[in-house]
């Protein structure tokens, strides 16, 4: 699986209904705001993979979630614990989190709190997928990102435009 492929089931028309309904959002919203945050998520969870105080604990987050079955997205979503989804939200972006809501916001016209909303939900998504992947991948988390973050030149959102948005919620 590449960046590409998990793009499209996270920004999917199944995941944007899913997560609509949940947040009230309209979906053409939430498929704005999955389509500007996943790149952030993704990049955080590239951080965590790497980092070498973040590593091991990360394995065992995704292998964790992995466990999750995503084949019926509105299943998966509906049973999402949005709590948790923000404990996942505030890890892989740390003190950028806010950051991230509040430009995301900005950018697409939808509320703050919607797009934490979002975002909570997409997480625990984005970490089962991972997950599932790191299952299936004996050579670890770290060669699972490698992997998953080489799709990039693929599906259009470049490594450059992930550093670049992390770099703008760095600045605010």
């Amino acid at each position: 699986m590449d960046i590409s492929t998990l793009m499209k089931i996270a920004t999917s028309r199944a995941s944007a209904t899913a997560i609509s309904k949940q947040t009230k959002a309209s979906s053409d919203d939430v498929t704005k705001v999955l389509a500007q945050v996943m790149p952030a998520l993704l990049g955080g969870a590239s951080a965590q993979a790497t980092g070498k105080s973040t590593a091991e604990s990360f394995a065992k987050a995704i292998a964790d979630h992995g466990t999750r079955d995503t084949k019926d997205l509105t299943k998966f979503l509906s049973n999402v614990d949005v709590a948790d989804g923000a404990k996942i939200v505030s890890h892989l972006l740390g003190g950028n989190t806010r950051a991230v809501s509040k430009t995301v916001s900005k950018s697409t016209g939808v509320s703050e709190k919607d797009v934490a909303q979002v975002m909570s939900l997409a997480a625990p998504l984005m970490m089962s997928i991972l997950g599932q992947q790191k299952a299936k991948h004996s050579d670890g988390s770290s060669a699972l990102l490698q992997a998953v973050m080489s799709g990039v030149a693929n599906s259009g959102i470049t490594a450059g435009d992930v550093v670049n948005l992390l770099g703008k919620f760095m600045k605010k």
